[in-house]
């Protein structure tokens, strides 16, 4: 039997949103990923807080999620919906 469905694996990355560090503990992320960084996260972004006559900016943390996704495709040399040869 000629295998016709050659699916393939794709990782999807993702960040959460900037927050201050000592609040980023119980971030969690989207539902279906998986958070790849621990306890207060990465101190890589700057969130933003808005006083009447001015915008702040402070470091702040965020964790990196991922997420693995099968996409359905053809093997070579098949097509369409059920991937039928030539």
């Amino acid at each position: 039997q000629v295998k016709k469905q050659c699916d393939q694996k794709l990782l999807i990355r993702m960040k959460t949103e900037c927050v201050p560090c000592s609040l980023n503990l119980e971030t969690q992320c989207p539902a279906g990923y998986t958070k790849i960084t621990n306890g207060t996260g990465i101190p890589d972004c700057r969130y933003y807080l808005e006083t009447k006559t001015h915008i702040l900016s402070f470091p702040g943390c965020r964790h990196h999620c991922m997420k693995e996704f099968e996409q359905p495709e053809c093997c070579q040399g098949h097509w369409g919906p059920d991937c039928m040869g030539k």
